[in-house]
C-alpha cells in the first residue's frame, strides 16, 4: 500500500473540515502535519513478498512448479495490491493466495493452479491493467480473487470512478467464464499510527469505497466479501496479533482470517459444498485454529453476496477441468 502524501489525504480532509479562510488553513496545516508524522512512523513497502505460484494438490504436500502441458482441474489467479501479494508474510505458506489454493484443493479434491498477478501499490487502475495484461498473455482463469482498495483511498482516486473501474474489470472476467470474488477495501481507521482526525476521515472514506465496490461487483456478477466489516473488530481488539511488524500491513494471522472468508465465498460461487471441519487456514500459518464464526460466511458477508444470476447472464460457476 502506498501511504497518504502531504498533498492527498491531508489536503482533501482539510477541505472536508473547513471551506474557506483561517479555518481552512488551520485544518489544512493540522492534517498535513499528521500525514507527515504517519509517513515517518509507517515504513514504505520495499520488501518483495513471498511467492509460491504453482500447482497444489489435495492433502497438502509441496507445491509443484507449473510447466506447460501440465493438467490441472482449476486455475485461480490473484489480483490486487500488497494485501493480495501477502506483503508482511515471512513465508509463502502464510500468503493468502497459497492458503486459498491449498484450502480449495482440500475442499474440492482437485488440483489447483495458483498464479499471482497482484502488485504492491496497485490501485483500481492497476488492477484493471493486471487483468488486461493477463488477457494478452494467455487464457483467463477459472477463478479470480481480488484484494485492494486502500491505495485508491490514499491516492484520492474518486470513489465512484474506482468502483466503476472495478465493475468493468469484473465484467471482463465474468464474460470469459471466470468466477470472481473480491475482498473489498480494508478499514484504514484501525491503523493507530495514523493520528486523529486524519484516521477518522480515512475510515469514512474506506467505508464508502468498500460499499461502492460491493455494489459494482454484485452488478457485474461477482461476489464481494466485506473484509473491513469482518476483520476490523479483531484489528481493534488485538492489534498486536493482527498487524505485521510495520504496524500497517496485516500479520499472518490476519491474512489467514481474510483467506478463510474469501475461500468460503469462492467455494460458494463455484457451487462447492464446504466440508467440516473446514478452513483451518490459521493453523497452516502457525496460528490458532479459526473458530466457528470464521468457518462459514458470516451474516454480514451473506448480506453482501450477489443475488443468483439470471439464466441469461453469465453462468454461476465455471465447470472445473480447464488446463
Amino acid at each position: 500500500m502506498r501511504l497518504p502524501s502531504r498533498s492527498t489525504l491531508a489536503l482533501a480532509a482539510a477541505g472536508a473540515l473547513a471551506s474557506t479562510g483561517t479555518a481552512y488553513l488551520g485544518a489544512r496545516n493540522l492534517l498535513v502535519g499528521q500525514a507527515s508524522h504517519a509517513r515517518t512512523v509507517i515504513p514504505k513497502a520495499w520488501d518483495i513478498p513471498p511467492r509460491a505460484d504453482g500447482v497444489y494438490n489435495p492433502g497438502g504436500g509441496p507445491v509443484e512448479r507449473w510447466q506447460r502441458g501440465m493438467t490441472v482441474d482449476l486455475h485461480m489467479m490473484i489480483f490486487g495490491d500488497s494485501t493480495a501479494t501477502g506483503y508482511g508474510c515471512m513465508s509463502a505458506e502464510e500468503v493468502p493466495g497459497v492458503l486459498i489454493a491449498r484450502g480449495l484443493a482440500d475442499q474440492t479434491g482437485k488440483r489447483i493452479r495458483l498464479s499471482t498477478k497482484a502488485i504492491v501499490g496497485a490501485t483500481s487502475k492497476g488492477v484493471s491493467g493486471q487483468v488486461d495484461a493477463m488477457f494478452v498473455a494467455g487464457p483467463p482463469p477459472d477463478a479470480a480473487v481480488m484484494m485492494f482498495g486502500a491505495n485508491d483511498v490514499t491516492a484520492l482516486n474518486g470513489i465512484s470512478q474506482s468502483a466503476r473501474r472495478l465493475g468493468r474489470t469484473v465484467t471482463k472476467l465474468r464474460t470469459r467464464g471466470a468466477v470472481v470474488v473480491v475482498g473489498t477495501c480494508p478499514d484504514l481507521g484501525v491503523i493507530t499510527a495514523i493520528p486523529q482526525p486524519l484516521r477518522s476521515l480515512a475510515h469514512s472514506r474506506t467505508v464508502r469505497l468498500a460499499r461502492a465496490q460491493a455494489g459494482a461487483v454484485r452488478a457485474a456478477g461477482g461476489t464481494p466479501v466485506p473484509l473491513a466489516n469482518l476483520l476490523a473488530p479483531q484489528f481493534r481488539a488485538t492489534p498486536e496479533l493482527m498487524f505485521s511488524a510495520d504496524g500497517f500491513h496485516p500479520s499472518s494471522r490476519a491474512y489467514a482470517l481474510a483467506a478463510a472468508q474469501l475461500l468460503v465465498a469462492l467455494c460458494d460461487a463455484l457451487g462447492q459444498e464446504v466440508h467440516s471441519p473446514v478452513l483451518n487456514l490459521a493453523s497452516r500459518a502457525g496460528e490458532p485454529e479459526l473458530g466457528a464464526a470464521n468457518t462459514r460466511l458470516s451474516a454480514v458477508a451473506r448480506l453482501w453476496r450477489r443475488p443468483a444470476p439470471s439464466s441469461s447472464g453469465p453462468s454461476s460457476h465455471q465447470p472445473m477441468g480447464r488446463d
